[in-house]
C-alpha cells in the first residue's frame, strides 16, 4: 500500500512536471530573443547551449503558379513537429538576407523546422497581388507533406510587407484550414495607407502610439515602382539602375560598409549621366530627400493598385480563422506601428483570433534595442504562445 509520504512525493513531482512543461514554452522563447539579439555574455551561451543543432539544408525549390520559386530549410535536432514559412520583405538578396538567416537559425533552434521563402516580387521591389498567391501555393505544397507537416498543418511568419500578405493568405479558403498560425512581424493592414505614410508622413491617430517621419528607404522603393509615371521611357531604366544601386547600398550596409559606401558613390555619379527629370529624382534618392521625393509621389500612387483586396488584410475578403499574432516596434519608420493596432482591432471586429504585441525592443522588423525586464517578458510571452501553437 502507498504511504501518504508517497503519496505526496508524488505529487509534488507530478506538479513540478506540468510547471516544467507549462513553462517550456517560454525557455524556448526566451532563448530565442537572447540569440536573436545577440545579448553577448554568459546568458547568450547559455541559451546557445539549450537550443537545439540546426542543419542548414541546400536550398530547393517549391512549386507555385507562377513558376517554382527558391526556399531553405533550417533543420533541429530531435524530433519535430512543427515547420513554420519564414518570408522576409522588400529585400534583393531573398533567402540569402543575412537577418533572415540569422532569424531562420535562431527560430530553428527553438525546435521548430522554418523554412524561408522569399517572394519574387518583393526582391524586385514591388508589392503585388499575386506575391499572396505565391504564399497560397507554398503552404499548400508544404501542408501536403507529411514529412513537413504531420497533422496537415504549417506556420505562417511573413516579416514588414510579407506579413500583410501573409494574413491574406492564411484567410483563403484554400488554405484556412492548413494554417496553424500566422505572424505578421512589422506588417501591413492597409498597403494604400502604408504608401500615403511614406509620401507624407501622415499616419492615423491612436491613443498611446506616436507615429514617426518615415524612413527614406520606403519612398525609393516607391519611385522604382513609378518610374515609368515619373520620366519618359527612355529614362526609365537608367533611373531604374540608379534606384536600385542605391537600395542595394543601404541593404550591404547590414553586412559590409566598404561595399556600400563604394554602391552609394557609385549612385552618386550615375546621376552625372542622367538628363531630367531623372536626375532630380535619383538626387532626392541619394539625399535621402523624403520632404521632395514624397509629395513629387503622391499624385501617381493609384498606378500601384496598393488598393487590391489581395495586397491588403483589411481589403480582403476572409479574415484567418488560424490565431493570428500581430508583432510592431513602437518606433517603426516603414510601416508605422498603428497599423498593426488597427488591423487587430478590425481582425477581432471580424472574430479572428488576434494576439498583438507593440514592443520596444523591436524597430521595423529585428530585435535590436536595449532591454527593460518588463518588455523582454512580454516579448516572450508572445513567441512563447506562438511556439505553443
Amino acid at each position: 500500500m502507498t504511504s501518504r509520504r508517497g503519496i505526496a512525493w508524488l505529487s509534488a513531482l507530478i506538479a513540478v512536471l506540468v510547471m516544467a512543461y507549462a513553462a517550456a514554452p517560454y525557455a524556448r522563447a526566451l532563448s530565442l530573443i537572447v540569440r536573436a539579439a545577440k545579448i553577448g555574455g554568459r546568458v547568450e551561451a547559455i541559451a546557445n547551449a539549450s537550443a537545439h543543432t540546426v542543419t542548414i539544408e541546400a536550398p530547393h525549390m517549391v512549386p507555385t503558379r507562377y513558376g517554382d520559386v527558391p526556399a531553405r530549410f533550417y533543420q533541429p535536432s530531435g524530433r519535430v513537429t512543427r515547420t513554420v514559412m519564414l518570408v522576409p520583405g522588400i529585400h534583393s538578396m531573398g533567402i540569402d538576407e543575412p537577418r533572415l538567416k540569422a532569424l531562420a537559425y535562431d527560430l530553428a533552434g527553438t525546435g521548430v523546422r522554418a523554412m524561408t521563402l522569399a517572394l519574387p516580387d518583393l526582391q524586385r521591389y514591388r508589392i503585388t497581388a499575386r506575391s499572396t498567391d505565391v504564399l497560397e501555393d507554398a503552404v499548400t505544397w508544404m501542408a501536403a507533406q507529411p514529412a513537413l507537416a504531420p497533422d496537415g498543418h504549417v506556420g505562417m511568419i511573413g516579416i514588414s510587407f510579407a506579413g500583410g500578405l501573409s494574413i491574406v493568405a492564411a484567410g483563403r479558403a484554400s488554405i484556412r484550414d492548413k494554417v496553424a498560425f500566422v505572424v505578421s512581424f512589422g506588417g501591413h493592414g492597409d498597403l494604400t495607407r502604408v504608401v500615403h505614410y511614406l509620401c507624407t508622413g501622415e499616419a492615423p491617430q491612436m491613443e498611446g502610439i506616436t507615429t514617426h517621419p518615415p524612413h527614406d528607404y520606403g519612398v525609393a522603393v516607391l519611385l522604382y515602382g513609378l518610374a515609368d509615371r515619373m520620366v519618359p521611357p527612355e529614362q526609365v531604366e537608367p533611373l531604374s539602375e540608379g534606384i536600385r544601386t542605391f537600395l542595394l547600398a543601404s541593404q550591404l550596409t547590414l553586412v559590409d560598409m566598404d561595399r556600400a559606401n563604394a554602391m552609394f558613390q557609385k549612385a552618386r555619379d550615375m546621376v552625372k549621366t542622367l538628363p531630367e527629370p531623372a536626375a532630380t529624382l535619383l538626387t532626392y534618392v541619394n539625399e535621402r530627400n523624403v520632404k521632395q521625393l514624397g509629395p513629387a509621389l503622391l499624385p501617381h500612387l493609384g498606378n500601384l493598385a496598393a488598393d487590391a483586396p489581395s495586397a491588403s488584410p483589411q481589403r480582403a475578403p476572409d479574415v484567418p480563422t488560424a490565431p493570428v499574432y500581430l508583432l510592431h516596434g513602437d518606433g517603426d519608420t516603414v510601416i508605422p506601428t498603428v497599423e498593426s493596432a488597427i488591423l487587430g482591432r478590425y481582425l477581432e471586429d471580424k472574430g479572428a483570433n488576434v494576439h498583438m504585441l507593440i514592443s520596444g525592443l523591436i524597430t521595423h522588423a529585428e530585435v535590436d534595442r536595449a532591454a527593460t525586464a518588463s518588455d523582454t517578458w512580454k516579448l516572450a510571452a508572445f513567441w512563447a504562445s506562438v511556439l505553443k501553437q
